[in-house]
C-alpha cells in the first residue's frame, strides 16, 4: 500500500467524521458557483439594475468565500482534535512529523477536490432552477442556461487556493503537539472549566445593558447605538458561555432533589465537565445564527416598503422647474406626447414653490438658510388629486406643517426639536408646528433640508394668508405633477430626460423630475437582489452553524461510546442512555438557537424604531422557520447518534 493510498484510506475510514465537512464544504462551492454563474450571465448585463446587482452579487461571492476560508479552518481544527489519540499511535509507531504533515495535505487536498468537483456538479444540475428563482426574486426576465466557463474556472482557481492554504495550516497546528499530549488529550479535555466571579457578572452586565439599549432605541439613537449594542452581545455571549454557564450548572448541582433524580447526575456532570470544549462552538453557533435571523428577517420585509413608496410618490411623474427655466415649455411638451402616445389618462396639477431666506431661531443661534414653501390650499389640491382622504387641520398665523420628502424620515423627524424661523428684512415668522400627513412633493424635487440624524424634510406648509403677505421678491420655482391611476404605467416615461427615473435638484440643473414608475422599478429590484443575497449567504450560515454543532457531537463519539458502555454494564437501561444522549444532543442543539432567537428579537425591536411600517410578521415568520428547520436536523442527528452509540453496547 502506498502512502497516497493511506491517506486516502484514512479519509474513507474517518468518513462519518469528515461527512459533515465534505457536505458543507459542497454546499459553500455550489453557493459560490452559482453566484459566479449568476454574475457572469450574458442576460444580467441587459437590465437596468446591472450595476446594483453585479456589486451585490460580489460582496456576496465574497461573503461566501471569506467565511467559507473561516469555516474549513474551524472544522479541520475540530478534526485534529478528535484524532489526537490516532495521531500519537501514529507517532509511536515511526511516523515521522514530515510525514503526519504529508498525511494531513493529502488528505486535504482529497476531501477539497471531492468537494469542488460535487459542488460543481450540484451547481450545473440545480443552475437553471437558481436562475428561474433568481430572476423571479429580482423582477426581470427569465434568463435562459448559460454555462459561463470564467464562473467554472474562477471557483476551481478560488477554491483550490483554499484548501491549498488550509493545508499548509494544518501542517502547522500539528506540529506543535508533543506525543504525550496527543496521548492524554481526553484527560485534558476533562478538566474543570475556569470560575470567574467577576466575568460571569460583567457577561450578564453586558447582555442586560445591551438588551436595555436596544429596547429603548430610537430612530435617531438606534444608528448611534448599533455598533457598541453588538460588541457587548458578542462579548456578553461569550462571557455567558466561558464562566457564566459554570456557575449556572453548580446551582443546578447544589439543588440535591434534581441532580440526584434518575440519570440527572451523570447528565449534569458531563454538561460541566464539557463546558470548556463546547464555549468556543456554542458561541460561534449563536453569533452566527444570530446575524443570518436579523439579515433574512429584514430583507424578508422589503415588500411592504412598496406600500411606503406608494405614498412617497403619489404624483406618477414630477416635474420642477428652476425660475427662467427656458426647456421648462420643450419639457412638459415631451412629458405629455409620451402619455398620450401610451394612451394614458391623466390629471395635472401645477403649484408655485416659493424660496426664501429664512433666519433659524434654535437655542437662541440665528441660522440663515434658503427654505421652500406651498402654501395649504395648494398642498389640499396635490392630496387630492392623488384621490386619498385629506387629513391635516388647516394652518392659520405663522403655524408652518413640515413638509414630508418620504414616510422613512418620519420616525426621525417626530424626535426632531421643532424650529421656529424669521423672514429677513420683514416681521414675518414661522413656527414648526407638526409634520404633514401625506408626502406633497417628494424627495429629489427641492432642497433638501434636516440632516441624516435628525431626519430630511423638503421645506414647509404655510397658511395661505401668511403666503399672501410675504414679498414678491425671492426665487420661484413651479411643480408640475401629473396623476395617473397606477404609478407603474409611468414606467419608462422621460428617459431622454432622466437617468434612472430621477434628475436631483441641484444647484447645476434647470430643473428636477421623478417618474415614479421607472424609480418603483428601481428600487424593488435594488431590495429584491439585497433578499436574494441575505438568503443565499444566510443559508451558508446556519448550515455551517449545523456543521459545527455536528463536529462537537462526532468529536465526543469514542468517548461517549465507552462511557455509556460501561454505564450499560452496571445495570443503566437502554431507554435511560437513550435519554441522557438525547438531553445531551438538545442541550448542545437549542441552547444557541435559544439566545440567537432572544438577541435576534432585541435587534428587531431596535430596527423597528427606525421603520416607518411593521416587520413583526416577517420577524416572527423567520424565527419560526429556522427552530423548526434546527428541530428537523435535531432529531435527524439524534437518530444517527443514538444508533452509533447503540453499536458499542451491543
Amino acid at each position: 500500500m502506498t502512502f497516497r493510498q493511506f491517506a486516502f484510506n484514512h479519509v474513507l475510514r474517518n468518513k462519518r467524521i469528515y461527512a459533515a465537512y465534505y457536505l458543507s464544504s459542497s454546499f459553500s462551492v455550489m453557493i459560490f458557483f452559482l453566484c459566479a454563474l449568476f454574475l457572469f450571465h450574458p442576460g444580467i448585463q441587459e437590465n437596468m439594475i446591472y450595476d446594483q446587482a453585479v456589486e451585490a452579487l460580489q460582496v456576496a461571492v465574497g461573503t461566501v468565500y471569506f467565511f467559507s476560508l473561516f469555516f474549513v479552518i474551524y472544522s479541520v481544527g475540530s478534526f485534529i482534535q478528535s484524532r489526537k489519540r490516532e495521531l500519537g499511535i501514529l507517532r509511536l509507531h515511526g511516523m515521522t512529523r514530515g510525514q503526519l504533515h504529508r498525511m494531513f495535505f493529502l488528505e486535504n487536498i482529497t476531501i477539497g477536490g471531492a468537494s469542488m468537483l460535487t459542488g460543481i456538479v450540484a451547481g450545473l444540475i440545480t443552475a437553471k432552477l437558481f436562475l428561474m428563482a433568481g430572476a423571479n426574486i429580482l423582477g426581470i426576465e427569465q434568463l435562459k442556461f448559460h454555462i459561463s466557463w470564467f464562473a467554472v474556472l474562477l471557483t476551481l482557481a478560488a477554491f483550490a487556493v483554499l484548501f491549498l492554504l488550509i493545508s499548509v495550516f494544518t501542517s502547522g497546528l500539528i506540529g506543535k503537539y508533543k506525543l504525550i499530549e496527543l496521548f492524554q488529550s481526553r484527560q485534558w479535555q476533562a478538566e474543570a472549566p475556569r470560575k470567574s466571579l467577576v466575568l460571569s457578572s460583567l457577561a450578564i452586565a453586558l447582555l442586560l445593558l445591551s438588551y436595555c439599549l436596544a429596547a429603548t432605541s430610537t430612530a435617531v439613537t438606534v444608528v448611534i447605538r448599533m455598533v457598541p449594542v453588538t460588541l457587548m452581545t458578542v462579548i456578553g455571549t461569550y462571557l455567558l458561555y466561558a464562566y457564566f454557564s459554570v456557575y449556572l450548572v453548580e446551582a443546578v448541582k447544589s439543588r440535591r432533589k434534581l441532580f440526584w433524580r434518575r440519570t440527572n447526575i451523570v447528565t449534569i456532570s458531563a454538561l460541566a465537565h464539557r463546558m470548556k470544549e463546547n464555549t468556543q462552538m456554542l458561541f460561534l453557533v449563536t453569533i452566527i445564527s444570530t446575524v443570518t435571523f436579523c439579515a433574512i428577517g429584514v430583507f424578508a420585509s422589503i415588500h411592504r416598503l412598496s406600500y411606503e413608496f406608494r405614498q412617497d410618490y403619489l404624483a406618477a411623474v414630477g416635474y420642477v422647474s428652476k425660475g427662467n427655466n427656458p426647456v421648462e415649455r420643450a419639457h412638459l411638451q415631451e412629458i405629455t406626447a409620451e402619455l398620450t402616445a401610451r394612451g394614458l389618462y391623466y390629471e395635472q396639477v401645477s403649484l408655485p414653490i416659493k424660496i426664501v431666506d429664512v433666519l433659524e431661531e434654535s437655542n437662541g443661534k440665528g441660522k440663515l438658510q434658503r427654505m421652500p414653501l406651498i402654501a395649504f390650499s395648494d398642498y389640499e389640491r396635490l392630496i387630492a388629486a392623488a384621490g386619498i382622504p385629506f387629513k391635516d387641520e388647516p394652518l392659520s398665523g405663522p403655524s408652518a406643517l413640515i413638509m414630508l420628502g418620504s414616510q422613512r424620515e418620519r420616525p426621525l423627524l417626530r424626535e426632531r426639536q421643532l424650529v421656529s424661523y424669521k423672514i429677513p428684512g420683514t416681521e414675518l415668522e414661522l413656527v414648526e408646528t407638526e409634520i404633514t400627513s401625506h408626502v406633497p412633493i417628494p424627495e429629489y424635487l427641492t432642497l433638501e433640508l434636516g440632516g441624516s440624524m435628525e431626519g430630511k424634510f423638503s421645506g414647509l406648509v404655510v397658511s395661505d394668508e401668511w403666503m399672501n403677505e410675504l414679498p414678491k421678491a425671492g426665487q420661484e420655482d413651479w411643480y408640475f405633477a401629473y396623476y395617473l391611476d397606477g404609478l407603474e404605467k409611468s414606467e419608462g416615461i422621460g428617459i431622454a430626460l432622466t437617468e434612472n427615473g430621477k434628475v436631483t435638484y441641484t444647484a447645476e440643473e434647470l430643473y428636477a423630475m421623478t417618474v415614479s414608475g421607472t424609480l418603483f422599478a428601481v428600487q424593488t429590484s435594488i431590495y429584491s437582489t439585497m433578499l436574494f443575497i441575505a438568503l443565499l449567504v444566510g443559508t451558508v450560515f446556519f448550515i455551517a452553524a449545523g456543521s459545527f454543532l455536528y463536529f462537537r457531537l462526532y468529536a465526543d463519539l469514542e468517548y461517549d461510546r465507552r462511557q455509556y458502555a460501561t454505564m450499560s454494564k452496571i445495570g443503566v437501561t437502554q431507554r435511560e442512555i437513550d435519554t441522557m444522549v438525547t438531553r445531551q444532543i438538545s442541550l448542545l442543539f437549542f441552547v444557541p438557537i435559544g439566545m440567537a432567537m432572544i438577541h435576534s428579537l432585541f435587534a428587531f425591536v431596535a430596527l423597528q424604531s427606525y421603520f416607518n411600517f411593521s416587520i413583526a410578521v416577517e420577524a416572527g415568520f423567520i424565527l419560526a422557520s429556522f427552530f423548526i428547520v434546527q428541530v428537523m436536523y435535531f432529531y435527524f442527528i439524534r437518530r444517527r447518534y443514538l444508533r452509533n452509540v447503540r453499536k458499542a453496547i451491543i
